[in-house]
């Protein structure tokens, strides 16, 4: 017979409280940049693409952990609403290099300040040294589980890509 007990159910249980303040930041952070005319897979990219100006969509694929056919799609996107410029490589020709656009460079100083105000309210019952101890925390959770500092793994779970037009 197992000495583990089971806490009783309506007792706090870290990991479903994990899950639903996690469910719940990322809904509220949809609907915050759904009003900017993004989608949090679209904010994701222009942040990895801003802090790393020239990235391959290759590279851009391996970190994000999906094939690179998935990224193609969410760089076209991106681009034809004209918040991400693909420019051929001077290194390789084959390959193109990603930046973000004027628009682009916008679009992400807004969802700063969203990110900033979504952050305040989600935090609010935290003071200023709890917020850095919940951090903490969570960053030893994090790299403990292997996830990749700045990548949501939500990428891996986003709709396949289309099959590409016949001509």
């Amino acid at each position: 017979m197992s000495t583990h007990r089971q806490p009783p159910m309506n007792q706090a249980n870290p990991a479903f409280l994990l899950a639903q303040v996690g469910g719940h930041a990322a809904t509220r952070f949809a609907e915050r940049t759904a009003e900017l005319g993004l989608h949090p897979p679209d904010v994701g990219l222009l942040r990895m693409i801003a802090t790393r100006p020239g990235l391959s969509q290759r590279a851009l694929a391996e970190d994000l952990g999906v094939v690179p056919s998935r990224v193609v799609t969410l760089i076209d996107g991106l681009e034809k609403k004209g918040l991400v410029e693909r420019r051929r490589s001077t290194e390789d020709r084959r390959h193109h290099e990603l930046h973000l656009s004027p628009v682009g460079a916008q679009a992400l100083h807004a969802v700063r300040e969203v990110a900033t105000a979504h952050q305040a309210d989600l935090l609010a019952a935290l003071t200023p040294a709890q917020c850095a101890q919940l951090t903490e925390l969570l960053t030893l959770v994090a790299e403990e589980q292997g996830l990749t500092p700045g990548v949501h793994p939500g990428y891996r779970r986003l709709p396949k890509a289309p099959p590409a037009p016949k001509d």
